[in-house]
């Protein structure tokens, strides 16, 4: 079965479309400079109420090495951690099998930063900050309707 997808490209010099604050990122894509973040739930606010969606966030002109990926040893606010700085390639890599369930979202410019839990199968979430940039269209892709 196919689904409905309805596209909204976010304007970034207004109010952001949808929030991704809760969502747990399932699937990372880059294909033809464009990175795909497939998310469990778009949040819209529709007539003043909060709507959920399945859908996917897509940055076209995307240049990987620019995008960064910070990974602690845990959770920040748990006393004294540790962590490390990868490229966003050699994480969709790694951590394929992951999920990133973002916290906090900040749009500046041409840089998207998502700050969150990453959680591998089996193991306690660890703190991760991802810095993505693009000169392209940010499109919100959301499914259903």
């Amino acid at each position: 079965m196919d689904k409905n997808i309805n596209k909204f490209i976010y304007d970034r010099h207004s109010d952001i479309i949808f929030s991704l604050n809760g969502s747990r990122v399932k699937e990372f894509k880059f294909h033809n400079k464009m990175l795909t973040l497939k998310a469990d739930s778009l949040f819209q606010y529709v007539n003043n109420e909060e709507v959920e969606h399945e859908g996917e966030v897509c940055f076209k002109d995307c240049d990987l090495r620019l995008c960064s990926v910070l990974i602690f040893n845990k959770t920040l606010g748990k006393g004294h951690f540790t962590g490390d700085s990868i490229s966003l390639e050699e994480f969709m890599d790694v951590h394929r099998n992951c999920e990133f369930e973002i916290i906090t979202e900040g749009y500046f410019g041409n840089s998207t930063t998502y700050s969150g839990w990453l959680w591998e199968e089996g193991e306690n979430p660890v703190s991760a900050i991802m810095y993505i940039w693009n000169s392209g269209d940010m499109v919100y892709c959301k499914y259903g309707e």
